[in-house]
């Protein structure tokens, strides 16, 4: 990293997670911190949460629900290998990713896909199910 990136003075989360490459974008990481997707030291947090090294983060994107350490403060976004400087994942969360990803690998290649896709008399058929479900 270079000096000029790092920071040692007050940094908003949003802004941090946003060089850490967890969102493409600031407007993002705001979205995802004000609907509950990401919790700092154990709390839902304001976008404008002042982030400290040593800080633990759970940020959880689509199936993926990661905790990272922060390591690093920086508030320009920077390459990727440098980003990931910025943090560490806990020995505890890759286990669980890990795990979750395989139960899903191992879901997905149980359930078997049609052969073909339905004629006019099958399609018909699903659409009166579906409406009598409701």
């Amino acid at each position: 990293m270079n000096k000029s990136t790092l920071v040692s003075e007050n940094l908003r989360l949003d802004k941090w997670l946003w060089a850490a490459r967890f969102f493409k974008t600031r407007a993002l990481a705001k979205t995802a911190i004000e609907n509950g997707k990401v919790f700092y030291a154990g709390q839902r947090p304001k976008v404008s949460r002042t982030v400290e090294i040593g800080a633990l983060i759970e940020i959880t994107q689509g199936w993926d629900k990661k905790e990272v350490e922060v390591v690093a403060l920086s508030s320009q976004r920077g390459p990727a290998v440098e980003a990931q400087k910025l943090y560490q994942e806990t020995e505890n969360s890759l286990e669980r990713r890990q795990a979750a990803t395989e139960n899903r690998r191992l879901t997905g290649a149980a359930t078997q896909a049609p052969l073909q896709r339905p004629d006019k008399k099958s399609r018909r058929q699903i659409h009166r199910f579906k409406r009598q479900e409701n």
